[in-house]
């Protein structure tokens, strides 16, 4: 059984696309059971004690719509005593004043569950004004571009796979 799950939800197929990478980069479905959300049960979250969220930021700093269904499902699962680590794409660009502020959301809603968040990621690289995912000068997670640094992303993903591997102790 694997021991990291990775949730995500995708609309424009994106997030799905980065999931898979991170799957493949851990080193494929032995390692990391990947669920989306739309299908997902809270029931699913209880037997991994590593948690990857993977959640665009929607229209105007908005959870992507499997997300924002799921959300207040958040409230029934205990994440004490589990690592979870967060991406997703966003757009600097376009959105500079709400950019991957869906992680942040997520993150703090889960930090209250019980949830210790690692895997934070640096905000150098990128243009944006403000986020409701940055914490002490770093993003909660791992921040993709795919309108803006769409040859970022493999990179990106492999440098923060690494660092994962480190946080889960793996």
């Amino acid at each position: 059984m694997a021991n990291i799950g990775l949730f995500y939800g995708s609309e424009t197929g994106y997030t799905q696309i980065e999931a898979e990478m991170i799957q493949k980069e851990f080193g494929g479905e032995s390692v990391v059971e990947v669920f989306d959300i739309a299908r997902a049960e809270a029931s699913d979250f209880e037997n991994f004690e590593y948690i990857i969220i993977g959640c665009p930021t929607w229209n105007v700093g908005e959870l992507q719509s499997a997300w924002e269904y799921f959300y207040d499902e958040l409230d029934n699962i205990d994440f004490s005593g589990k690592k979870v680590a967060y991406f997703g794409p966003g757009d600097q660009v376009g959105y500079p004043d709400t950019f991957e502020d869906a992680l942040g959301i997520l993150e703090e809603k889960i930090s209250e569950q019980g949830g210790t968040t690692v895997g934070y990621w640096p905000t150098d690289g990128y243009e944006f004004n403000e986020s409701k995912a940055v914490r002490d000068g770093k993003f909660v997670g791992l921040a993709l571009d795919e309108d803006n640094q769409p040859d970022l992303t493999e990179e990106r993903i492999k440098a923060w796979v690494v660092q994962l591997k480190k946080e889960f102790g793996l």
